[in-house]
């Protein structure tokens, strides 16, 4: 992600957002991301704000490296205990068959639509053979900036499915849902889960 404003305003509200509650859908989708890691597995988190998923990932026996686009963010994520945060931006990720796991909550939602096969393309190379992929993204059919400036792609559930398969992932398990983000909107969601 290298939109300015959107970066800019995760810097302004990295506390803020740092003290959202992590809704039950996020928890219920990290648990079970986790049980299909192996033991002590290398996990990347893809743009990890404050480094929350990316700590218990740790609590819970793996390795992660984590990386977000906010300095700010990355700031906060470096406190977390074992947490190996760095600042990049998705198309820095240039890594191939490093991680067992890639865990991408609600970021690449941040980039331009023409932006996600690429970005989704070097996950796939990122990730090792059968590795967990796990993706957040809000659904929706636009593109456009929320109430404080963040910009969004919105994706169909059957535009996701088509640029993980058109990425080489095999989807299996789907989940969707609404909750409420930093700017104080109601979103609908989709999780999914797929192998690489």
């Amino acid at each position: 992600m290298s939109d300015a404003k959107t970066l800019a305003v995760y810097d302004a509200k990295a506390a803020e957002y740092a003290g959202l509650t992590i809704n039950q859908a996020d928890h219920d989708s990290l648990r079970a991301f986790i049980k299909e890691l192996p033991a002590g597995a290398h996990v990347l988190d893809v743009g990890c704000g404050p480094g929350h998923f990316a700590a218990e990932m740790v609590a819970q026996g793996c390795s992660v490296d984590a990386f977000d686009g906010s300095a700010e963010m990355v700031a906060l994520a470096v406190q977390q205990p074992g947490v190996n945060a760095y600042h990049a931006y998705f198309d820095e990720l240039d890594v191939e068959s490093a991680y067992d796991g890639v865990w991408a909550s609600f970021s690449l939602l941040h980039s331009p639509r023409e932006d996600l096969p690429a970005h989704l393309s070097r996950i796939k190379r990122a990730l090792k053979s059968q590795g967990v992929f796990h993706i957040g993204m809000k659904l929706g059919d636009s593109a456009a900036r929320d109430s404080i400036g963040r910009q969004y792609t919105y994706v169909t559930e059957g535009e996701l499915m088509q640029l993980l398969a058109d990425a080489g992932f095999t989807p299996y398990a789907t989940q969707k849902g609404e909750a409420k983000g930093l700017s104080g909107s109601v979103d609908a969601f989709i999780l999914v889960r797929a192998h690489g």
